[in-house]
């Protein structure tokens, strides 16, 4: 009988990896880089099992090192033991794991994809493609703090640098960020990415910081557009489902749909035409299989959601890529915008739009221990940053819906630490 592995230790670090430069959003901002905490799962056998998660610190940390009793001695590949030890739906409502449960999945399928020397995406059911397409997400972005360089907020500078992206990674896809200036600025912003890109699709995402009327608003204006869909215009199923009955675009969503019970609210009732599966929000790469086969029960569109990844997570989000047959939509990816990674190798290429999906064992990526040492103590020495804070706008908060707009023509850089 062949031996049943056991998880020995669990470890986190967590790092801050810099971006090109300060990616604006509806709610505030990444201040120059992404905190990203890496999970490590070993076991009794010396494998070891990579895993990421959005955040961390020492709360993070400490988080981890508390799974420590739940799953020394457990069987990895007992995936459902394990979601139910550490996220039991009654006891998340005091202690939401959703997670830490997702990072603690990835170590494990790495884990169980090293043990059988296949790729995660064959224990998932297997690979439909060997690539999987990418957007391009184009952001409003405050200069580089060190160089002063790489600002996006006129019209022309969101041109240029979506055509530099579409140069540099082949992109046919773009999407633009929104919720940062008042949307009539960036109708127009988005009508000039349409006529520079006539045969590429596009998609527009305002975090859901509009009101209805406002989202009716610039659904109807953009409906001769090549658009793929409108992302989040408003926040919560009700607005998106007013919204729907007056705009002739898809809606999608990563924010009002996120779990089993609101999609099975919006099945019953549909106010999203496409969900936006995140391998950390949905608690795991299994659980996005989960709902995609939903998806595809009532035909409802699918794609895939980044939420500041880093290479690990990139891995997951190409094994989800790989298995889902109703994958109609380039997925997301913030990944772009790094100038560095954690993993060996570094950066993964993009060609043609689109990244090869690993064929290596497990998730197919590792650390690059340097590198982990060489983010840790950047992290230790900066510390996080507020994401739901502009560093130009001391004491702005957004409302939902906002009307507090950032001005278009104030070409300030704020102070970042980097």
């Amino acid at each position: 009988m062949k031996r049943i592995m056991r998880i020995s230790d669990i470890r986190a670090t967590t790092v801050t990896v810099p971006l090109e430069a300060p990616l604006r959003h509806a709610n505030g901002c990444h201040w120059g880089r992404f905190v990203r905490t890496i999970v490590e799962v070993e076991t009794d056998n010396g494998l070891i099992g990579l895993g990421e998660m959005g955040g961390g610190g020492e709360s993070a940390e400490a988080t981890f090192r508390a799974m420590k009793s739940y799953l020394v001695g457990h069987d990895p590949a007992r995936l459902e033991e394990m979601r139910f030890k550490i996220a039991n739906p009654t006891a998340s409502l005091y202690n939401n794991r959703t997670q830490v449960l997702a990072a603690l999945e990835f170590a494990c399928l790495d884990l169980l994809g090293q043990a059988w020397g296949v790729p995660v995406c064959e224990i998932l059911g297997g690979r439909l493609r060997d690539r999987v397409p990418f957007a391009a997400y184009c952001f409003f972005r405050y200069a580089n703090p060190r160089t002063g360089h790489d600002e996006v907020r006129t019209i022309d500078q969101m041109v240029e640098h979506t055509c530099a992206l579409k140069r540099r990674h082949g992109f046919t896809t773009h999407k633009l960020k929104g919720g940062v200036f008042h949307p009539d600025y960036e109708l127009e912003v988005y009508r000039a990415l349409a006529a520079a890109f006539p045969d590429d699709a596009l998609r527009f995402d305002p975090n859901g910081v509009w009101s209805t009327e406002q989202a009716i608003r610039f659904g109807q204006a953009i409906e001769n557009l090549r658009n793929d869909y409108l992302e989040d215009p408003v926040f919560g199923l009700n607005g998106m489902r007013r919204t729907r009955e007056m705009v002739r675009i898809p809606l999608a969503t990563n924010t009002v749909v996120v779990n089993f019970e609101q999609l099975a609210a919006n099945t019953l009732n549909t106010a999203v035409d496409v969900i936006l599966l995140d391998t950390t929000f949905w608690g795991g790469i299994r659980a996005c299989v989960k709902a995609a086969a939903v998806c595809e029960t009532f035909q409802l569109g699918v794609a895939v959601h980044s939420s500041g990844e880093l290479g690990i997570q990139l891995a997951t989000m190409l094994h989800l890529g790989a298995v889902l047959p109703n994958l109609n939509f380039a997925a997301d990816a913030h990944y772009h915008h790094l100038t560095d990674d954690i993993i060996e190798g570094g950066l993964m290429k993009y060609d043609g739009g689109s990244i090869a999906v690993p064929t290596a064992p497990g998730l197919g990526v590792r650390l690059n221990r340097d590198k982990l040492r060489e983010y840790s103590e950047l992290y230790k020495r900066l510390g996080s940053y507020p994401y739901d804070q502009d560093p130009a706008r001391p004491g702005w908060t957004p409302l939902v819906p906002n009307d507090r707009w950032a001005d278009p023509t104030d070409g300030r850089a704020p102070q970042i630490p980097f």
